[in-house]
């Protein structure tokens, strides 16, 4: 088994030279010696494969009727996946120690008061490892899911019901509400706030409510540090017909959903504003993370795990131009493809931009190798880290 990173490998796209540690393939014959390959570009089919796929998905998309049953009550999806699979499914995270110092730095036993918050908590693979490791005995964690299930799975951790220092609370909260902030939490009162894989699960109506949320219960200057799906991601070439929410945005085989981002739209999302052509992006790579860290390939809508791309290749790239001018079956074409249109707005008075401001935004592209299968998965996740302006009141 490949060998655990200990440190970061966030790559500035300026720097001379790869973070030490750095896997580079740069020889194809070695692509099967080791599982996984860092910065690894798509292959020169790419946008043909992915013209395919979309126009593909666009053809079936789920039915208005569906659309509004799964975005109804999505925590109930989520109860039923916590439901079906327990507290087994996540391995815990412990690369989140590597990739975000800050982390570390809040459980050194000088660390002082520290306030950590994860939002979309899960079975608590995030906190616990924090819980584990911290030495800082001013430490308090707050873990919030809007899955019931899922914060009774953290409760009965024995972790939680006797932590070894500093102290942790769960409860149940949706980070989209409009009826107020997590229990236990006052305005700015947060010093980091954890979003892993949490942006991707909610419709894109929400996110700026999210967002909100998560700007009033941050210290002026708090961080938020996120790891989400990235637009074209092997995960969302392979869904199948009749998954298609929207744009970019799916229903997987356990009803949970699931939307891919680029870069600007995250920029956006936290500042108002794409990324500055002068702004420094980082390309990231993790280490080496199992797959069941990512819970991305679990779902059966995915196409036959036979091939590690679309089945049907024989779409051209001039199809993909129909993607965004033509509407199928309901779907609204997007006037930038790129970009969800809800982002394209600006911001309205009583939210005033910019919320945060970038210190890291980053894609991890990656060569994910079955050597027994001989399968290349090319996966494409983002990292971020947003540090809350503090010139600006909370919007209300």
């Amino acid at each position: 088994m490949d060998a655990l990173k200990s440190t970061s490998s966030v790559h500035e796209i300026n720097a001379e030279k790869p973070p030490f540690g750095s896997r580079f393939l740069t020889d194809q014959e070695d692509v099967w010696s080791h599982n996984a390959w860092d910065h690894v570009p798509p292959p020169d089919d790419q946008g043909d494969l992915i013209a395919a796929s979309i126009t593909k998905q666009r053809a079936t998309p789920v039915s208005v009727a569906e659309k509004m049953k799964y975005n109804e009550k999505p925590a109930k999806y989520w109860d039923n996946f916590y439901k079906a699979n327990a507290a087994n499914f996540f391995r815990n995270r412990k690369w989140l120690h590597n990739e975000f110092n800050e982390l570390v730095a809040a459980t050194q036993p000088q660390a002082g008061p520290m306030t950590i918050v994860e939002i979309g908590c899960g079975a608590g693979n995030s906190v616990f490892p924090l819980l584990s490791a911290n030495k800082n005995s001013q430490l308090s964690l707050y873990a919030y899911d809007y899955s019931n299930h899922a914060v009774k799975l953290v409760q009965n951790n024995p972790l939680y019901q006797s932590p070894p220092l500093g102290s942790i609370q769960a409860s149940v909260w949706d980070v989209t509400s409009t009826d107020g902030l997590p229990p236990g939490i006052q305005p700015s009162t947060v010093d980091i706030v954890i979003l892993v894989f949490v942006l991707s699960a909610l419709h894109p109506d929400e996110w700026h409510q999210a967002i909100t949320n998560i700007h009033q219960i941050l210290k002026p200057n708090g961080l938020v540090m996120l790891r989400d799906y990235g637009r074209h991601d092997l995960t969302q070439l392979r869904f199948k017909s009749g998954r298609l929410l929207d744009d970019n945005f799916y229903i997987r085989g356990d009803k949970t959903r699931v939307y891919f981002f680029e870069l600007d739209e995250l920029a956006l999302i936290f500042t108002g504003s794409k990324v500055a052509p002068t702004q420094t992006i980082t390309h990231t790579q993790m280490h080496a993370m199992d797959e069941g860290e990512d819970d991305s390939l679990r779902y059966e809508d995915l196409s036959s795990p036979g091939s590690s791309t679309p089945a049907d290749d024989t779409q051209t790239q001039a199809e993909s131009q129909t993607l965004t001018s033509t509407p199928i079956l309901g779907l609204t074409p997007y006037p930038n493809s790129s970009i969800h249109p809800n982002l394209l707005s600006p911001p309205t008075a009583s939210s005033p931009y910019p919320l945060f401001t970038i210190e890291q935004l980053g894609v991890d592209r990656r060569l994910i190798v079955n050597r027994k299968r001989r399968l290349k998965m090319y996966r494409v996740w983002m990292q971020g880290k947003f540090r809350k302006n503090a010139s600006l009141s909370p919007p209300q």
